[in-house]
């Protein structure tokens, strides 16, 4: 078996006996991982045979004293640790019921342990608790197993590494630790030790799916937003972490707030502490809490859109229904649901579910979301939906592909508004201030209420040294968004730009 490589360079060279206490004294008396190299090296030393009773107070925290019935050779702990500490390019660990049994008693003192979520196994279970019963583990990977063979036995795997992992943290905390503690610890083992990272962009904008599931993200140890925010999570509930999950518009990251003190945790960002403004943005005026269970229906959600990038709808569709039940009253889920039945023909139930968000604002939104209204008043028709949403890969060549489908669509729904706006959008990409502009205002024309779109002509405006309509765009913009409570930072930065060149009209 393979040591995690960060620390081999400790202990890989065979000291002489008499450094053996030396090198024993040396080691992180908090590491679990360097003790357990170290009885692996030295099991039949004395310092060997101590690192290994050291391993076990570690990994216990006090709770058992006596560990003789986990002993060598009838419990493999270097399989237990390798676990987690294992490098990715080598296969997973498969534990034996002995060392799951082992595992599940050092973590049975675990808080999450308490929560009714841990003693369910069947996904009816787990839609009937309440959110604060849920434990998000048990329930993703019920989710994700349904159908499996021997479902409780593969569950039990991946629950044990998030218990050692757990271990491990909780082995490096002071016995009265705060929760600064442990955001602390958590973060230092996730992002350093464990080096948990985000996947590059060609690799998860295919598979997104495999980078936001639990069992691929531990396995690879890379994930998106949510995948990672998953795994701090099922951590944060075993380590009795109070943590918030906070969604602003395509991203999560989860957040501690006590009252008194708020601390975002960006998980693409090894665990820092972004300000919330940074989340905000033009139409983007608050932050969604979610509770707790959304989070389960938040993978399927994220594993649809794979499937819509594709093509295949009624896959789509069957991802964004699972996901239903655990996010019966988000909006934006019945939206892209809705958008789906009308592709797969299914109009009638596409009607029931859009028009109930005909010219709706959502909550955390400035301007009203236009999709709906648009469709259900002939304004333009599935293929049009699907023109807007098609990705592209910052070439210039995806751009003008995305770009003429887009044109071929609005010669037939000119009146189509999201249309508009991504053709203006195109056009910024590939630095076509002019025709932006032209298109933007023809958009504007069509809808007066879109800050984006004054926030875009005002910049435009004042980089063609039109500062007279610069000012007016961007007084528009305040107006609209100062009309629902918020004041982007974007518009105050483009303000006193604009002040440094001309004066305010």
């Amino acid at each position: 078996m393979r040591l995690h490589f960060l620390i081999l360079p400790l202990l890989l060279a065979a000291a002489p006996n008499g450094s053996v206490k030396t090198l024993y004294n040396s080691l992180d008396p908090e590491s679990i991982a360097q003790h357990m190299a170290f009885y692996e090296l030295y099991p039949d030393t004395e310092e060997g045979q101590k690192a290994l009773r050291h391993t076990w107070s570690l990994l216990s925290g006090g709770h058992h004293s006596d560990y003789s019935h986990f002993s060598l050779p009838q419990v493999d702990i270097g399989a237990i640790i390798a676990l987690v500490n294992r490098e990715t390019t080598e296969p997973p660990v498969l534990l034996s019921e002995e060392q799951l049994a082992v595992i599940e008693t050092l973590a049975a003192h675990f808080p999450n342990r308490k929560l009714k979520g841990a003693t369910v196994w069947e996904r009816e279970e787990v839609l009937a608790l309440p959110s604060e019963e849920v434990d998000l583990a048990r329930g993703l990977l019920i989710e994700q197993f349904d159908g499996v063979e021997n479902i409780k036995k593969q569950i039990r795997q991946y629950e044990a590494s998030l218990d050692v992992m757990a271990l491990q943290i909780a082995a490096r905390l002071p016995k009265t630790a705060s929760h600064l503690d442990k955001i602390r610890e958590i973060n230092s083992f996730i992002f350093q030790e464990m080096q948990f990272r985000f996947p590059p962009h060609s690799l998860y904008a295919k598979d997104i799916d495999l980078y936001t599931f639990l069992p691929s993200v531990l396995d690879s140890r890379q994930g998106v937003c949510l995948g990672v925010s998953i795994l701090y999570l099922c951590i944060a509930q075993r380590l009795d972490l109070p943590l918030e999950v906070i969604t602003p518009p395509g991203h999560i990251y989860v957040r501690y707030n006590d009252g008194s003190q708020i601390i975002n945790i960006e998980t693409t960002a090894r665990g820092i502490n972004l300000p919330n403004e940074t989340y905000l943005g033009l139409n983007t005026r608050s932050l969604q809490k979610r509770p707790l269970k959304e989070v389960i229906g938040m993978a399927f959600f994220n594993q649809a859109s794979v499937y819509w990038m594709r093509g295949e709808h009624e896959k789509t569709v069957t991802l964004y229904e699972k996901a239903r039940p655990y996010q019966p009253d988000d909006l934006l889920l019945q939206m892209f649901l809705g958008l789906n039945y009308f592709f797969l023909g299914r109009e009638k139930e596409g009607k029931a579910l859009l028009e109930k968000l005909y010219n709706h604002t959502f909550d955390y939104a400035v301007a009203p979301e236009t999709l709906p209204a648009d469709l259900l008043d002939g304004k333009v028709n599935g293929e049009g939906i699907k023109a807007i949403f098609s990705q592209v890969d910052e070439t210039r060549e995806s751009i003008i592909e995305k770009q003429e489908k887009i044109r071929t669509i609005l010669k037939r729904y000119p009146k189509f508004r999201a249309g508009v706006l991504q053709l203006a959008v195109t056009h910024l990409q590939l630095s076509r201030l002019g025709e932006a502009k032209e298109i933007l205002k023809k958009y504007d024309a069509l809808d007066s209420g879109d800050p984006t779109a004054c926030y875009y002509l005002a910049a435009i405006s004042a980089e063609r040294l039109d500062y007279g309509a610069a000012w007016d765009y961007l007084k528009r913009a305040e107006a609209i968004t100062a009309a629902r409570d918020h004041h982007p930072k974007a518009l105050q930065g483009l303000k006193t730009k604009l002040r440094l060149i001309s004066p305010e009209i």
